[in-house]
């Protein structure tokens, strides 16, 4: 099968779980190029990647406004099909790079799934006015939604979002993210740690809502336990950042500003390390559509208390692989936390159930599986013949 890949993320090549995708279904025996847009005119930026695919980076021009240069992208993609490789079916990642693939893909008859990884309107509702700049993408969403043959969610959250914009339910299909089990594993070295005192490990970028300010508060009743914040700019960088200034200001006046210890973006090699390191992972955005925190932490062997909200309510097994609290109970996290804290026996048996629910539902292969049959499932619906129409 041939299967084209559309994004317009990743300025400097394909997103992680983008590429990783694209690496399984090329080892499944499928033919796969991945397209994004680049800055700038002139021919495609053509790579074969080791991995099995083709990168194929088109020329659109920069815009002020994002979707300004998507018919210029979706051009440049029916230009690239038009010249002896054309993909049996179009996977869009993201809501920019699916309006171009659903638009490219239509004028060819080409079947459209779509990842949105997020949505505008649930990131209004969630988020409030802190999410940035999703007043033009709701409009966008909806027609894409439209446009599509299959939505590809990546929660049972999603999905009710999904059908809410007007997909119907039997157009939408669930496939969680993968983890890589050979990289997130239980063994192997281990970010240092001062002292005896446990260990609650924050991972995310540094906004309002990724609730960093949430963990803080909740530390007043965990007692003796020191938080580590992995996220944001690199660490030359967060005394400017404003987030994380308005954290620290948290921390001393709620009292625990020698518990908190934020140690900036980390490269996602070193990421395994830090999560052995703790003895709890705190996941408590008020947005998680897909998840991948809990998961990884959850590879690793380390339990997750987290809120119910989206990915993390779809993967975090509530007093199997870790705790589920509702989303901004505050003390409710808290009081979790330090139970958890001083329940050896509990954690343990939480860190073998949470490898052993990623290693058996969540490895890249399966998702490549579930991918492989849901493009197999749209390739037999378009070659269906249409019922005839009833005699008079």
């Amino acid at each position: 099968m041939r299967v084209g890949l559309v994004s317009s993320e990743g300025p400097a090549g394909p997103t992680r779980q983008l590429a990783r995708i694209a690496a399984e279904l090329s080892a499944r025996g499928h033919d796969v190029r991945v397209y994004e847009r680049r800055d700038g005119t002139g021919p495609p930026a053509v790579a074969n990647v080791p991995a099995g695919y083709r990168v194929e980076r088109l020329a659109a021009a920069p815009s002020a406004r994002a979707p300004a240069y998507v018919p210029e992208f979706s051009r440049r993609l029916v230009e690239s099909w038009a010249h002896g490789w054309t993909p049996d079916v179009v996977h869009g990642h993201f809501w920019i790079g699916g309006l171009a693939a659903a638009s490219a893909a239509g004028s060819n008859g080409i079947p459209v799934a779509q990842t949105f990884y997020s949505l505008g309107a649930a990131e209004l509702r969630q988020i409030g006015q802190g999410a940035d700049g999703v007043g033009q993408r709701i409009a966008l969403e909806r027609a894409l939604g439209r446009a599509i043959d299959l939505a590809v969610a990546q929660s049972e959250e999603e999905v009710g979002e999904l059908t809410r914009m007007g997909i119907p339910r039997a157009d939408v299909a669930v496939v969680p993210t993968g983890v890589d089990t050979e990289r997130f594993t239980p063994h192997g070295e281990s970010e240092q740690r001062e002292g005896r005192r446990p260990r609650i490990l924050s991972v995310g970028g540094l906004a309002p809502w990724h609730g960093q300010d949430d963990m803080i508060r909740a530390l007043r009743l965990v007692g003796d336990a020191e938080l580590v914040i992995v996220g944001g700019p690199p660490r030359a960088g967060l005394a400017a950042h404003a987030e994380a200034r308005r954290l620290r200001d948290l921390a001393r006046r709620t009292g625990v500003d020698g518990q908190v210890r934020m140690v900036g973006a980390v490269p996602n090699d070193r990421m395994p390390g830090w999560y052995r390191s703790a003895d709890v992972v705190a996941c408590v955005p008020r947005y998680s559509p897909v998840g991948q925190v809990p998961l990884e932490a959850m590879a690793c062997g380390v339990p997750v208390i987290g809120y119910a909200v989206g990915g993390i309510a779809d993967t975090v097994v509530d007093e199997v692989t870790g705790r589920l609290v509702p989303p901004g109970d505050v003390q409710g996290l808290g009081t979790a936390l330090r139970r958890l804290l001083r329940d050896d026996t509990g954690r343990f048996a939480f860190r073998h159930a949470a490898v052993d629910r990623v290693r058996c539902r969540y490895t890249w292969d399966r998702t490549a599986a579930a991918l492989e049959r849901l493009y197999e499932r749209l390739l037999v619906r378009r070659r269906r013949p249409s019922p005839a129409p009833a005699s008079a």
